[in-house]
C-alpha cells in the first residue's frame, strides 16, 4: 500500500496496464475504434493485445488518444495530429524530469568549497 493509504494498489492504479479493451477504450473517448485503429496505423500507441489478439489500452495511452482526438476535432489531419502529439508528451516528460532534479537539488545542502 502507499503511505497514507488504506487501500492495496492494483493492477488498475498502474497508468501502464493494459485495462481496457477497444471498444471501452473507445466509449471512453466518444470515438469510434477505427479512431483508435487509425492511432496505431500511424505509431501513436501501440495496444498490448489479449491472448486472443484483441487490443488492450492503458491509461497513458487514452491520454495520448484524447489529445489526439481534441487535434482532430480542431481540423487538425490524423497524419499531423499524431506528429504533433508525439514531442508534446516527450516536451512534457522532460519538464518533469528537470522538477524532479530541480527538486532534488534544493533539498540537498549546500556546501562550500
Amino acid at each position: 500500500m502507499p503511505p497514507g493509504s488504506s487501500r492495496a494498489v492494483t493492477p488498475l492504479d498502474d497508468d501502464d496496464y493494459p485495462a481496457y479493451p477497444m471498444g471501452r477504450a473507445a466509449e471512453m473517448l466518444g470515438t469510434t475504434p477505427a479512431f483508435l485503429r487509425a492511432l496505431g496505423e500511424h505509431r501513436l500507441t501501440t495496444p498490448l493485445r489479449s491472448q486472443s489478439g484483441h487490443r488492450r489500452y492503458a491509461r497513458y495511452q487514452l491520454r495520448i488518444a484524447a489529445r489526439a482526438r481534441e487535434l482532430v476535432d480542431q481540423g487538425t489531419p490524423i497524419e499531423a495530429a499524431c506528429r504533433i502529439v508525439i514531442p508534446e508528451g516527450q516536451l512534457e516528460e522532460a519538464m518533469r524530469i528537470n522538477e524532479e532534479l530541480r527538486a532534488q537539488d534544493r533539498e540537498q545542502p549546500k556546501t562550500s568549497a
